[in-house]
């Protein structure tokens, strides 16, 4: 099967819930042709370095999944190369639930967002994770200057498969950033308002 993402997620359970509901012949039109959604493009790359946050889905040894927000300055979560994503992992709760997850099983699934576009990531890797002490040249290049959090772990994430999912039913919603910046043309003319205003009002002394 050509998509890797398909090949990896679409299990025979999986395609028998398509056949119920109708869409295994669509996702059949993809088994053919070479490989793809397996190395990342300029346009996933993009995507990745713009983040300021990620979902990410582990399962524990009782099969329970477990999904967890990793945040952090735009871009924290680095490309390393066209096949292989990093980030340092900061103190957080303390709970250590995904590290304890990825001991038992180094899956893991990513689910970038774009709440703002409407566009969602998804990715599938294999997690390598070291301690910050362990690796300090790793966590160096890791690491985000002037982010004041305590890096604890180096986090590799090697890519297995990615897919672009569907816009549909995401909620626009907006950074601060974002809202600034939507505003920004308006803020500058209420400043050059309030400029002219002042200039009127000295003029009549």
């Amino acid at each position: 099967m050509p998509n890797k993402f398909h090949e990896i997620a679409f299990t025979g359970s999986v395609k028998e819930a398509q056949s119920h509901y109708g869409s295994r012949s669509h996702y059949a039109k993809f088994d053919g042709g070479p490989d793809k959604n397996m190395t990342f493009t300029d346009a996933e790359i993009d995507f990745i370095e713009q983040r300021d946050g990620f979902y990410m889905a582990t399962v524990g040894e009782t099969g329970h999944p477990y999904i967890q927000f990793r945040g952090g300055p735009p871009g924290f979560l680095k490309v390393l190369d066209s096949r292989t994503l990093g980030f340092a992992d900061f103190r957080g709760s303390l709970q250590y639930i995904s590290v304890g997850n990825l001991k038992a099983n180094k899956k893991a699934a990513l689910f970038l967002m774009d709440y703002a576009s409407q566009r969602r990531l998804k990715i599938l890797v294999d997690v390598e994770v070291k301690d910050a002490t362990d690796d300090p040249q790793l966590t160096e290049v890791l690491k985000m200057k002037d982010y004041l959090a305590k890096v604890e772990r180096a986090v590799i994430l090697h890519l297995e498969a990615f897919d672009w999912n569907c816009p549909q039913h995401i909620t626009p919603r907006y950074t601060a950033d974002e809202i600034r910046e939507m505003v920004r043309p308006l803020s500058d003319e209420i400043e050059r308002l309030e400029k002219e205003n002042a200039e009127l009002k000295a003029g009549q002394k």
